[in-house]
């Protein structure tokens, strides 16, 4: 994994102030450095710029970058952060073809590809990736996501030069980019936040190139286009044949996403997505005579303050322990006290640029920090839920019913410390509903299809979409920030359509969330994980870490000079603070009740603060 940045302008002369741009260069390699601290490169052209950072994960000695190709008298470069899963196909084909290669690295194979193949190279990759490649001669160059957008890439258009960056703090390093926020800003982090729009890079003129799309540039355009998405499509199959090729697809992609020169390692909660990868990637390593490391999180105190509620019913580490013993895995578990929690909500807003999931961000950035020193590259169960139907509001009617985001239903939470004449201004329940709305006219259905089964795809596709995006983002920044490569196997294009247009009463059988994954993967895991109720990623239940969200908040909102006082009004917080907190209902997600919308308010004020940003 890396860091990438630069700009492009085909009617500029960069050299013309070369020392300038070779010195914002720079300055986006050290604020990208987190995301590859082994290595870093620069290189400035008349009309353009790359800046790469390097984590060294595949050819260790010869996969720098930016990399160079001459063909035919053309010249072509990249830079690019990801990892290619069919690499090696790709690398046969273009070499039947009669290319050769001066390195291992998949870095190599989308260069060569994009040389032959052109853009069309894109939908042929399996894997997670962003990139910019230009064919300098014939004046194109292209900005890349992966299908799923499980790597993330920013840009904005300044006086027809394109800045792009991995991260949004990498393109506020070209000369006169401010971070400016407007009221569909605002609307992103108060009406839809964690959640972002896709596209949206939340301060003003920030975009985001959407997943399975492409950013392409011309001597006399800028054009987006897409390359890839869901389809539609019948599905013929047996509930057996169902149940052997996700079998054959989820065990495929974890072994293809074990591809490593580096050791690799799982994240262990005890629950069946990141179970079934650790199982998976046990027995593969046991064949070399290899263990595999795993690691499970929890919190100072947790079987003390522990509330089982509807969406957290149990807590995960006896479950780790029956997975420890069933795949003998040299595994640690790791703890995260109050202190630490609260001190990184600030540091995952620096990460991501924005307000994050709270707690449930802090708490993985602490825990990347402390995986890192044993291992560069993890494998995780993310994106099964929403793939396979995991979450409670696939199978609760009244989320199935109702005509707004499922994990996201009581709007008037979000709006219970707020300004009136803010939440008048802003329209927050209108925004909401445009957004949702959005994603519910693109969603791909089959004609003829009933009316059930068309809103199950409704549902399954709003997921994909938001609620796995927003995981995906914590997953990338918590751990890259520590140069800790998180790969997500369930995320896989094959997997996803496949699992699209299955229908749902083969994906969750007799009313059973995911029992088509869990019948698929029989055998791995010992039937006590195998048939565990759902229980999501842990979160602290202390009520003084509570009491340390309060006091900040209070002090935040008795100093007139913080930022979050011109959207709060201070009664209503300190209403809010002192009242009784319910964990079992939260207001975004299964994790984020009231102790979270603490932390969110606390992060927001910071973010502002940080960014300088008013309304």
């Amino acid at each position: 994994m890396c860091g990438i940045a630069g700009f492009l302008n085909f009617k500029a002369d960069f050299m013309f102030r070369k020392d300038e741009y070779n010195h914002v260069l720079k300055n986006m390699c050290d604020i990208l450095y987190h995301r590859g601290p082994d290595e870093n490169g620069t290189i400035l052209s008349k009309c353009y710029g790359l800046a790469h950072t390097r984590l060294s994960i595949i050819d260790l000695d010869n996969g720098k970058q930016p990399m160079t190709a001459v063909a035919s008298g053309n010249t072509y470069r990249i830079v690019y952060n990801g990892e290619i899963y069919n690499t090696e196909e790709l690398r046969k084909n273009l070499c039947e073809l009669g290319w050769k290669f001066e390195t291992t690295s998949d870095t190599e194979v989308i260069l060569i590809g994009f040389i032959e193949f052109g853009i069309r190279i894109a939908d042929m990759l399996n894997g997670i990736f962003a990139f910019f490649v230009v064919d300098e001669n014939n004046k194109a160059a292209y900005l890349v996501r992966d299908q799923v957008g499980v790597k993330p890439l920013y840009y904005t258009i300044f006086e027809d030069t394109v800045i792009f960056s991995s991260e949004i703090k990498g393109i506020f390093e070209f000369p006169d980019i401010e971070p400016k926020i407007s009221k569909k800003g605002l609307n992103e982090v108060l009406s839809l936040g964690p959640a972002k729009t896709y596209g949206c890079g939340v301060f003003e003129g920030i975009n985001e190139v959407k997943p399975g799309h492409y950013i392409e540039m011309t001597y006399d355009d800028i054009r987006e286009h897409q390359y890839w998405g869901l389809t539609a499509e019948e599905h013929t199959k047996s509930y057996e044949e169902t149940v052997e090729i996700t079998r054959y697809l989820v065990e495929d992609s974890i072994k293809r996403q074990m591809v490593s020169d580096v050791p690799i390692a799982t994240f262990l909660s005890g629950g069946i997505d990141s179970s079934i990868v650790s199982a998976v990637c046990a027995k593969e390593l046991k064949k070399k005579n290899e263990k595999l490391g795993t690691f499970s999180f929890d919190f100072v105190d947790n079987e003390k303050y522990f509330v089982s509620n509807s969406f957290q019913p149990s807590r995960d580490r006896p479950f780790v322990d029956i997975m420890i013993n069933a795949i003998d895995s040299d595994h640690r578990y790791l703890e995260c006290n109050n202190k630490d929690l609260f001190d990184n909500l600030f540091a995952s807003v620096d990460v991501r640029d924005l307000p994050t999931m709270a707690d449930v961000d802090s708490s993985m950035l602490y825990f990347c920090r402390l995986v890192k020193p044993y291992y560069k590259v993890v494998l995780t169960g993310e994106c099964a839920d929403e793939i396979f139907g995991g979450y409670p509001w696939f199978h609760k009617k009244e989320c199935f019913d109702a005509d707004i985001f499922p994990w996201s239903m009581d709007v008037s939470a979000r709006q219970t410390v707020l300004k009136d004449e803010l939440i008048a201004e802003l329209g927050m329940e209108e925004y909401i509903k445009r957004a949702y709305n959005m994603t519910i006219e693109e969603t791909p259905k089959l004609t003829g299809e009933d009316k059930t089964e068309a809103r199950r795809r409704e549902i399954s596709y709003l997921n994909m979409k938001w609620f796995m995006q927003t995981l995906l983002d914590r997953m990338d920044r918590t751990s890259m920030c520590s140069g800790l490569e998180a790969r997500v196997p369930f995320a896989d294009i094959r997997i996803m359509q496949f699992m699209y247009n299955v229908p749902w009463k083969m994906k969750s059988g007799n009313g059973v969330e995911k029992m088509l994954l869990r019948d698929a993967m029989k055998g791995f895991l010992p039937d006590e994980v195998l048939f565990r109720k759902k229980s999501p990623y842990p979160k602290t239940y202390d009520p003084a870490y509570e009491k340390m969200l309060g006091d900040a908040v209070i002090e935040v909102i008795s100093d007139a000079s913080q930022p979050l006082n011109m959207l709060t009004d201070k009664k209503k917080v300190m209403a809010f603070v002192k009242e009784k907190k319910d964990y079992g209902k939260p207001w975004y997600g299964q994790l984020m009740a009231g102790p979270q919308m603490l932390a969110y308010l606390l992060q927001i004020n910071y973010w502002m603060k940080k960014y300088h940003l008013s309304i």
